[in-house]
Protein backbone atom coordinates (compact mmCIF):
# COMPACT_ATOMS: atom_id res chain seq x y z
CA UNK A 1 0.00 0.00 0.00
CA UNK A 2 1.37 3.10 -0.88
CA UNK A 3 1.24 6.51 1.67
CA UNK A 4 -1.09 8.18 -0.88
CA UNK A 5 -3.70 4.55 -0.75
CA UNK A 6 -2.82 4.58 3.02
CA UNK A 7 -3.99 8.12 3.65
CA UNK A 8 -7.46 7.24 1.32
CA UNK A 9 -8.36 4.94 3.47
CA UNK A 10 -7.70 6.14 6.79
CA UNK A 11 -10.10 9.08 5.40
CA UNK A 12 -12.67 6.39 4.50
CA UNK A 13 -12.28 4.38 7.76
CA UNK A 14 -13.47 7.61 8.92
CA UNK A 15 -16.35 8.09 6.25
CA UNK A 16 -17.39 5.25 4.50
CA UNK A 17 -20.04 7.00 2.59
CA UNK A 18 -17.34 9.82 1.57
CA UNK A 19 -17.64 10.65 -2.07
CA UNK A 20 -14.71 10.52 -4.35
CA UNK A 21 -14.99 14.53 -5.34
CA UNK A 22 -14.26 15.24 -1.28
CA UNK A 23 -11.15 12.82 -1.24
CA UNK A 24 -10.00 14.41 -4.11
CA UNK A 25 -10.26 17.46 -2.58
CA UNK A 26 -9.12 16.65 0.69
CA UNK A 27 -5.94 14.93 -1.32
CA UNK A 28 -5.56 17.79 -3.69
CA UNK A 29 -5.37 15.88 -6.37
CA UNK A 30 -8.25 14.30 -9.24
CA UNK A 31 -11.31 13.04 -8.92
CA UNK A 32 -9.82 10.30 -11.85
CA UNK A 33 -6.61 9.99 -9.48
CA UNK A 34 -8.54 9.24 -6.49
CA UNK A 35 -10.51 6.78 -8.50
CA UNK A 36 -7.21 5.02 -9.58
CA UNK A 37 -6.25 4.89 -5.98
CA UNK A 38 -9.91 3.43 -5.15
CA UNK A 39 -9.78 0.67 -7.49
CA UNK A 40 -6.15 -0.30 -6.32
CA UNK A 41 -7.44 -0.66 -2.64
CA UNK A 42 -9.97 -2.90 -3.88
CA UNK A 43 -7.67 -5.04 -5.99
CA UNK A 44 -5.53 -5.15 -2.78
CA UNK A 45 -8.68 -6.02 -0.85
CA UNK A 46 -8.45 -3.57 1.61
CA UNK A 47 -12.62 -1.93 0.63
CA UNK A 48 -14.91 -3.76 -1.74
CA UNK A 49 -17.51 -2.43 -3.25
CA UNK A 50 -20.11 0.95 -2.94
CA UNK A 51 -20.08 2.54 -0.02
CA UNK A 52 -16.58 1.50 0.55
CA UNK A 53 -17.11 -1.78 2.74
CA UNK A 54 -13.57 -2.19 4.43
CA UNK A 55 -11.75 -5.43 4.41
CA UNK A 56 -8.86 -6.26 7.54
CA UNK A 57 -6.39 -6.47 5.34
CA UNK A 58 -2.34 -7.98 6.17
CA UNK A 59 -0.61 -5.98 8.95
CA UNK A 60 2.60 -6.15 11.32
CA UNK A 61 3.11 -5.24 14.36
CA UNK A 62 6.08 -3.46 16.19
CA UNK A 63 6.26 -2.93 19.58
CA UNK A 64 9.34 -0.86 20.80
CA UNK A 65 10.40 2.56 21.83
CA UNK A 66 9.93 5.79 20.09
CA UNK A 67 11.92 8.61 20.85
CA UNK A 68 13.20 12.43 19.83
CA UNK A 69 17.24 11.99 18.48
CA UNK A 70 19.55 14.57 19.09
CA UNK A 71 22.36 14.18 17.04
CA UNK A 72 25.21 15.83 16.14
CA UNK A 73 28.33 15.32 13.33
CA UNK A 74 31.37 16.70 13.75
CA UNK A 75 33.35 18.04 10.57
CA UNK A 76 36.94 17.15 11.89
CA UNK A 77 38.01 14.12 13.83
CA UNK A 78 36.64 14.36 17.36
CA UNK A 79 38.76 15.79 19.91
CA UNK A 80 37.93 14.58 23.49
CA UNK A 81 36.76 16.70 26.30
CA UNK A 82 36.56 20.06 23.78
CA UNK A 83 34.20 21.77 21.84
CA UNK A 84 34.15 20.46 18.38
CA UNK A 85 32.72 21.52 15.19
CA UNK A 86 29.81 20.30 13.55
CA UNK A 87 26.25 20.57 13.71
CA UNK A 88 23.28 19.26 15.83
CA UNK A 89 20.14 18.06 14.31
CA UNK A 90 16.76 16.98 15.91
CA UNK A 91 14.63 14.21 14.53
CA UNK A 92 12.19 11.62 15.86
CA UNK A 93 13.61 8.34 15.76
CA UNK A 94 13.46 4.79 18.39
CA UNK A 95 14.19 1.31 17.01
CA UNK A 96 10.52 0.94 16.88
CA UNK A 97 9.28 3.51 14.94
CA UNK A 98 12.36 3.53 13.18
CA UNK A 99 11.71 -0.13 12.05
CA UNK A 100 7.77 0.94 11.23
CA UNK A 101 8.22 4.26 9.66
CA UNK A 102 10.78 1.46 7.09
CA UNK A 103 8.78 -0.58 6.75
CA UNK A 104 5.59 1.57 6.34
CA UNK A 105 8.16 2.97 3.03
CA UNK A 106 7.42 -0.30 1.78
CA UNK A 107 3.66 -0.83 1.65
CA UNK A 108 3.41 -2.47 4.98
CA UNK A 109 0.58 -1.85 6.99
CA UNK A 110 1.70 -1.04 10.51
CA UNK A 111 0.65 -0.83 13.93
CA UNK A 112 3.05 0.50 16.58
CA UNK A 113 2.39 -0.57 20.06
CA UNK A 114 4.82 2.08 22.25
CA UNK A 115 4.97 4.19 25.04
CA UNK A 116 5.43 8.43 24.88
CA UNK A 117 4.29 11.08 27.41
CA UNK A 118 1.86 14.04 26.64
CA UNK A 119 4.48 16.91 25.95
CA UNK A 120 5.45 18.35 22.60
CA UNK A 121 7.49 15.54 21.30
CA UNK A 122 4.71 12.62 21.78
CA UNK A 123 2.24 15.60 19.04
CA UNK A 124 5.17 15.15 17.19
CA UNK A 125 5.52 11.71 17.10
CA UNK A 126 1.61 11.31 16.63
CA UNK A 127 2.03 13.87 13.68
CA UNK A 128 4.83 12.43 11.99
CA UNK A 129 3.15 8.38 12.30
CA UNK A 130 -0.24 9.99 10.82
CA UNK A 131 2.01 11.19 7.85
CA UNK A 132 2.92 8.04 7.27
CA UNK A 133 0.25 6.04 7.45
CA UNK A 134 1.69 3.92 10.82
CA UNK A 135 -1.37 3.28 13.09
CA UNK A 136 -0.27 4.40 16.51
CA UNK A 137 -4.58 4.19 17.55
CA UNK A 138 -3.36 1.36 20.28
CA UNK A 139 -0.23 3.26 21.69
CA UNK A 140 0.18 4.33 25.34
CA UNK A 141 0.12 7.68 26.03
CA UNK A 142 1.51 8.23 29.87
CA UNK A 143 0.07 11.28 30.89
CA UNK A 144 2.39 13.37 32.60
CA UNK A 145 5.17 11.22 31.01
CA UNK A 146 8.11 12.67 28.98
CA UNK A 147 8.94 11.09 25.86
CA UNK A 148 11.89 9.33 25.56
CA UNK A 149 15.12 11.01 23.96
CA UNK A 150 18.33 10.04 22.36
CA UNK A 151 21.11 11.68 22.07
CA UNK A 152 24.27 10.64 19.75
CA UNK A 153 27.39 11.88 18.36
CA UNK A 154 28.48 10.95 14.82
CA UNK A 155 32.41 11.17 14.30
CA UNK A 156 33.54 13.01 10.46
CA UNK A 157 32.99 9.79 8.60
CA UNK A 158 29.33 9.25 9.83
CA UNK A 159 29.86 6.35 12.67
CA UNK A 160 28.59 6.60 16.01
CA UNK A 161 30.91 7.81 18.57
CA UNK A 162 28.93 7.88 21.58
CA UNK A 163 25.03 7.64 22.40
CA UNK A 164 23.37 8.29 25.15
CA UNK A 165 19.46 7.24 26.07
CA UNK A 166 16.67 8.48 28.45
CA UNK A 167 14.30 6.14 27.93
CA UNK A 168 12.06 4.84 31.04
CA UNK A 169 8.86 5.22 29.07
CA UNK A 170 9.78 2.23 27.80
CA UNK A 171 9.27 0.58 30.71
CA UNK A 172 5.41 1.16 30.48
CA UNK A 173 5.58 -1.22 27.89
CA UNK A 174 4.33 -3.88 30.42
CA UNK A 175 2.82 -7.43 29.84
CA UNK A 176 -0.22 -6.01 31.05
CA UNK A 177 -0.51 -3.28 28.66
CA UNK A 178 0.80 -6.06 25.75
CA UNK A 179 -2.43 -8.45 26.96
CA UNK A 180 -4.85 -5.77 26.60
CA UNK A 181 -4.01 -5.65 23.18
CA UNK A 182 -3.22 -9.52 22.35
CA UNK A 183 -6.30 -9.70 19.77
CA UNK A 184 -4.10 -6.76 17.50
CA UNK A 185 -1.01 -8.41 18.26
CA UNK A 186 -2.79 -12.23 17.04
CA UNK A 187 -4.38 -10.93 14.25
CA UNK A 188 -1.22 -9.55 13.19
CA UNK A 189 1.30 -11.97 10.19
CA UNK A 190 4.42 -10.77 12.23
CA UNK A 191 5.05 -9.26 15.01
CA UNK A 192 8.64 -7.50 14.94
CA UNK A 193 10.32 -5.78 18.85
CA UNK A 194 13.22 -4.32 20.31
CA UNK A 195 14.93 -4.86 23.24
CA UNK A 196 14.40 -1.24 24.60
CA UNK A 197 10.89 -2.80 26.29
CA UNK A 198 11.58 -4.97 29.23
CA UNK A 199 12.37 -8.28 29.75
CA UNK A 200 8.83 -9.70 30.68
CA UNK A 201 7.25 -8.39 27.83
CA UNK A 202 9.61 -9.58 25.34
CA UNK A 203 8.55 -12.71 27.21
CA UNK A 204 4.60 -12.58 27.10
CA UNK A 205 5.13 -11.96 23.36
CA UNK A 206 6.92 -14.95 22.44
CA UNK A 207 4.83 -16.84 24.75
CA UNK A 208 1.53 -15.65 24.17
CA UNK A 209 1.75 -14.63 20.48
CA UNK A 210 0.94 -16.49 17.50
CA UNK A 211 2.27 -15.04 14.76
CA UNK A 212 6.20 -15.36 14.19
CA UNK A 213 8.49 -13.00 16.49
CA UNK A 214 11.85 -11.24 15.06
CA UNK A 215 13.84 -9.81 17.83
CA UNK A 216 16.35 -6.68 17.42
CA UNK A 217 18.86 -7.55 20.05
CA UNK A 218 19.18 -3.12 20.00
CA UNK A 219 22.53 -3.54 22.27
CA UNK A 220 24.75 -5.33 24.12
CA UNK A 221 23.44 -4.65 27.28
CA UNK A 222 19.66 -5.01 26.11
CA UNK A 223 20.58 -8.17 24.71
CA UNK A 224 20.85 -10.07 27.52
CA UNK A 225 16.72 -9.75 27.88
CA UNK A 226 16.57 -12.14 24.63
CA UNK A 227 18.74 -15.20 26.05
CA UNK A 228 15.88 -16.79 28.55
CA UNK A 229 13.54 -16.76 24.96
CA UNK A 230 15.42 -17.63 22.09
CA UNK A 231 14.12 -20.36 21.23
CA UNK A 232 11.07 -18.99 20.69
CA UNK A 233 11.55 -16.42 18.76
CA UNK A 234 11.55 -16.46 14.88
CA UNK A 235 14.00 -14.20 13.52
CA UNK A 236 17.34 -12.59 15.65
CA UNK A 237 19.37 -9.91 14.03
CA UNK A 238 22.03 -9.64 16.22
CA UNK A 239 25.70 -7.49 15.76
CA UNK A 240 29.08 -9.90 16.11
CA UNK A 241 29.04 -8.87 19.94
CA UNK A 242 25.84 -9.60 20.81
CA UNK A 243 26.15 -13.15 18.49
CA UNK A 244 28.95 -13.87 20.56
CA UNK A 245 27.10 -12.88 24.06
CA UNK A 246 23.39 -15.05 23.15
CA UNK A 247 25.85 -18.25 21.93
CA UNK A 248 29.07 -17.94 23.85
CA UNK A 249 31.24 -18.48 21.46
CA UNK A 250 34.20 -16.21 20.64
CA UNK A 251 33.57 -15.06 16.84
CA UNK A 252 37.19 -15.21 15.22
CA UNK A 253 37.19 -16.52 11.89
CA UNK A 254 34.85 -18.35 9.83
CA UNK A 255 34.36 -21.81 11.59
CA UNK A 256 33.55 -19.90 14.96
CA UNK A 257 31.04 -17.79 12.94
CA UNK A 258 28.98 -20.69 11.62
CA UNK A 259 29.82 -22.50 15.05
CA UNK A 260 27.89 -19.34 17.21
CA UNK A 261 25.00 -19.26 13.97
CA UNK A 262 24.85 -23.07 14.81
CA UNK A 263 24.76 -22.57 19.02
CA UNK A 264 21.71 -19.77 18.26
CA UNK A 265 19.89 -22.20 15.88
CA UNK A 266 20.19 -25.46 18.29
CA UNK A 267 18.25 -22.77 21.04
CA UNK A 268 15.04 -23.09 18.17
CA UNK A 269 15.56 -19.91 16.36
CA UNK A 270 14.38 -20.02 13.25
CA UNK A 271 17.09 -17.71 11.27
CA UNK A 272 19.76 -15.36 12.53
CA UNK A 273 21.60 -12.69 10.56
CA UNK A 274 24.82 -11.52 12.09
CA UNK A 275 25.86 -8.44 10.93
CA UNK A 276 29.46 -8.19 10.14
CA UNK A 277 30.17 -4.40 9.80
CA UNK A 278 31.43 -3.61 6.42
CA UNK A 279 32.59 -7.43 5.99
CA UNK A 280 28.45 -7.94 5.21
CA UNK A 281 25.70 -10.10 7.15
CA UNK A 282 26.24 -13.90 8.11
CA UNK A 283 22.85 -15.73 7.37
CA UNK A 284 21.64 -19.06 8.64
CA UNK A 285 18.52 -21.17 9.14
CA UNK A 286 18.05 -24.29 9.70
CA UNK A 287 18.61 -25.16 6.50
CA UNK A 288 21.81 -23.57 5.01
CA UNK A 289 24.20 -20.53 5.98
CA UNK A 290 25.67 -18.13 3.68
CA UNK A 291 27.81 -14.53 3.57
CA UNK A 292 25.91 -11.39 1.98
CA UNK A 293 28.49 -9.31 1.47
CA UNK A 294 27.43 -5.56 1.67
CA UNK A 295 25.84 -3.78 -1.04
CA UNK A 296 28.36 -0.97 -2.15
CA UNK A 297 26.95 2.47 -1.25
CA UNK A 298 28.68 6.02 -0.36
CA UNK A 299 28.18 6.05 3.52
CA UNK A 300 27.17 9.05 5.09
CA UNK A 301 25.51 7.99 8.10
CA UNK A 302 25.55 4.46 9.20
CA UNK A 303 23.00 4.94 12.53
CA UNK A 304 19.84 3.85 10.98
CA UNK A 305 21.50 0.99 9.22
CA UNK A 306 20.21 -1.77 11.48
CA UNK A 307 16.69 -0.83 11.65
CA UNK A 308 16.65 -0.82 7.74
CA UNK A 309 17.83 -4.13 7.86
CA UNK A 310 15.02 -5.55 10.02
CA UNK A 311 12.15 -4.24 8.46
CA UNK A 312 13.18 -5.50 5.47
CA UNK A 313 13.63 -8.51 6.99
CA UNK A 314 10.50 -8.18 8.27
CA UNK A 315 8.70 -6.91 4.67
CA UNK A 316 11.25 -10.07 2.98
CA UNK A 317 8.89 -12.47 5.13
CA UNK A 318 6.14 -11.31 4.46
CA UNK A 319 6.80 -11.63 0.82
CA UNK A 320 7.82 -15.06 1.39
CA UNK A 321 11.32 -14.86 -0.05
CA UNK A 322 14.27 -17.57 0.76
CA UNK A 323 16.80 -17.15 3.10
CA UNK A 324 19.40 -15.54 0.32
CA UNK A 325 16.72 -13.43 -1.18
CA UNK A 326 16.34 -12.08 2.27
CA UNK A 327 19.43 -11.48 3.30
CA UNK A 328 20.09 -9.51 -0.04
CA UNK A 329 16.92 -7.26 0.02
CA UNK A 330 18.31 -6.31 3.74
CA UNK A 331 21.79 -5.33 2.38
CA UNK A 332 19.99 -3.30 -0.22
CA UNK A 333 17.81 -1.96 2.26
CA UNK A 334 20.68 -1.05 4.34
CA UNK A 335 22.26 0.56 1.68
CA UNK A 336 19.71 3.17 1.25
CA UNK A 337 19.79 4.00 4.63
CA UNK A 338 23.68 4.24 4.66
CA UNK A 339 23.65 6.64 1.94
CA UNK A 340 21.13 9.11 3.59
CA UNK A 341 22.55 12.31 5.49
CA UNK A 342 20.09 12.11 8.35
CA UNK A 343 19.00 9.24 10.30
CA UNK A 344 15.96 9.27 11.17
CA UNK A 345 14.64 12.60 8.73
CA UNK A 346 15.46 15.77 10.08
CA UNK A 347 12.23 17.14 11.81
CA UNK A 348 11.60 21.07 10.23
CA UNK A 349 9.89 23.85 12.46
CA UNK A 350 6.89 23.70 10.15
CA UNK A 351 3.47 22.05 11.34
CA UNK A 352 4.10 18.35 10.68
CA UNK A 353 1.53 18.88 7.06
CA UNK A 354 4.47 20.87 5.85
CA UNK A 355 7.53 17.66 5.96
CA UNK A 356 9.54 17.08 3.65
CA UNK A 357 9.29 13.44 1.91
CA UNK A 358 11.92 11.23 3.54
CA UNK A 359 14.07 10.24 1.27
CA UNK A 360 16.72 7.73 3.00
CA UNK A 361 14.33 5.07 3.80
CA UNK A 362 12.22 5.05 0.27
CA UNK A 363 12.47 1.30 0.52
CA UNK A 364 9.66 1.29 -2.57
CA UNK A 365 12.71 1.57 -4.11
CA UNK A 366 13.22 -2.57 -3.38
CA UNK A 367 10.19 -2.61 -5.43
CA UNK A 368 9.48 -0.07 -7.56
CA UNK A 369 13.43 0.86 -8.67
CA UNK A 370 14.37 -2.66 -8.86
CA UNK A 371 16.77 -2.08 -6.72
CA UNK A 372 16.42 -5.61 -4.49
CA UNK A 373 16.92 -7.34 -8.10
CA UNK A 374 20.28 -5.20 -8.67
CA UNK A 375 21.30 -6.55 -5.38
CA UNK A 376 20.72 -10.12 -6.69
CA UNK A 377 23.53 -9.19 -9.28
CA UNK A 378 26.09 -8.04 -6.82
CA UNK A 379 26.41 -11.71 -5.25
Amino acid sequence: MTQRERQILQWIEADPMISQEALAERAGITRSSVAVHISNLMKKGYIAGKGYVLRSGTYAAVVGGVNVDIGGQSYAPLVARDSNPGRVRISLGGVGRNIAHNMSLLGVDVRLLTAFGDDLHAQRVAASCGELGIDISHALQVPGGTTSTYLFLNDVDGDMALGLSDMDICERITPAYLASNLSLLNNAQVIVADTNIPAESLQYLVTHCTPPVFVDPVSTAKARKVQPVLGRVHTLKPNRIEAELLSGVQITDDASLRLAASRLLETGLHRVFISLGTQGVFAADQKEMLMQPCIPAQMRNATGAGDAFMAALAWAYLEGTALAETARAAAAAAAIAIEGEETPPCLPTQSAAAWPEYNFVSFQFLIQEDLYHAAQQVS
